[in-house]
């Protein structure tokens, strides 16, 4: 067995905006995407079973006696050995959920239990809920074992756990704080002068904290991305900035994201209620069970100076938004405008100002991209009510 095969079930709409643009196992959530994950404790290639819209991006595998394994799971010791023990046509269950399988030519399966809860992406705000534990697996998973660079005495270091320096990684003239979890530094990585970093933290490969960031504990900055002002259990997905003073606090960014100078999220509502969050598949505000709970904003999202978002509010993708005042708690994808009003921002525009923005970090956006990002542009057109005021 060469492959494995991560496979998206029907709770994945549960996860938008972030899986209207991939599958749920490339989710970032601790230092590593969930595939990631996957992939280091079984030493195999993956492939993915995901909606059809995103097959050609994402590609599957047929066949006989192939491990599939449900993509919003996450592994752990137990997990790993109980999957790898699986043979052709057994399916492992927990309740009646399915975690994994190994496909036969037969039309039945063994069914297998797991005992123990499992550890599964339900909702978005499980993104940063669980960021902190995992930055913790994740850095037994990737460091140990392994040596370290020195660390620059300009840094002032404080607490027990460990501080993992990759290859080309920069610190210098910081305040690392490792008292309740580890600090991971990807590579080729920089935290710029005059930054105070608490883990758990993880700063991907390429990625930058701009000099007198205030970072907190339980928060990713994903590969490439640049982040400054003040961050609190947050997770930022690849090629995103927040490279400016503002707060960002128990959010999440997916890819391509942008926040304008002193942009502002609440993470906390006036009255101090559990806060809502908009669930595409009950098209409506559902509870959290959180008290704090911020920002979440699909791939190529965009926000200009000085904007205020309210408690959970979710933008999905290819949105631009701007202006004075709160915006509404729940912004559909490709929307032009703010609290003022808005429009629809067409995906010709949006596709030229991707282009624009990948360029300049040496990409493009490609065809298949436009493909999918059509798909959602199709799919979102009935939250965009404006748009039968226009007609």
């Amino acid at each position: 067995m060469s492959h494995f095969v991560l496979f998206d079930d029907e709770h994945i709409s549960h996860l938008f905006p972030f899986t209207l643009t991939r599958p749920a196992a490339e989710i970032r959530c601790g230092i590593l995407t969930i595939s990631q994950k996957w992939q280091k404790n079984l030493k195999l290639q993956v492939a993915y079973k995901t909606v059809s819209y995103l097959s050609e991006k994402f590609k599957p595998i047929e066949g006989n006696n192939i491990l599939h394994i449900n993509g919003r799971l996450f592994p752990n010791n137990s997990i790993v050995k109980q999957i790898k023990e699986l043979k052709m046509g057994q399916k492992l269950l927990y309740n009646s959920m399915l975690l994994a399988y190994v496909t036969t030519s037969e039309d039945e399966y063994e069914t297998v239990l797991l005992e123990e809860a499992p550890l599964m992406l339900e909702r978005i705000h499980h993104i940063f809920t669980y960021n902190g534990s995992q930055i913790k697996q994740d850095f037994e998973l990737i460091c140990s074992g392994r040596q370290t660079q020195e660390i620059s005495k300009t840094n002032i270091v404080l607490g027990n756990n460990p501080i993992f320096l990759e290859k080309g990684a920069k610190v210098e003239a910081s305040i690392l704080n490792a008292t309740d979890g580890p600090l991971y530094i990807g590579e080729d990585a920089e935290i710029m002068e005059g930054s105070m970093i608490r883990g758990p933290f993880a700063l991907c490969e390429h990625a930058a904290v701009k000099m007198g960031a205030k970072i907190y504990g339980d928060t990713t900055v994903g590969p490439f991305s640049k982040v400054g002002g003040e961050v609190n259990n947050s997770v930022i997905f690849a090629y995103s900035n927040k490279g400016h003073d503002g707060f960002l606090g128990n959010s999440v960014l997916g890819e391509w994201c942008n926040l304008g100078a002193d942009t502002n999220n609440s993470n906390l509502k006036n009255n101090y209620e559990e806060v809502k969050l908009w669930n595409y598949i009950s098209e409506s505000f559902e509870k959290t069970g959180l008290q704090f709970c911020g920002l979440f904003m699909g791939d190529h999202s965009k926000c200009g100076i000085n904007t205020m978002f309210n408690t959970g509010t979710v933008v999905g993708v290819s949105s631009n938004i701007f202006g004075a005042g709160f915006p509404r708690n729940f912004i559909p994808s490709f929307s032009w405008g703010g609290a003022q009003g808005m429009t629809t921002y067409t995906t010709k525009k949006a596709f030229q100002t991707a282009d624009i923005v990948m360029k300049r970090r040496g990409l493009s956006l490609e065809e298949m991209d436009k493909k999918i990002l059509e798909v959602i542009y199709e799919k979102e057109t009935k939250y965009r009510t404006w748009e039968k005021n226009e007609q």
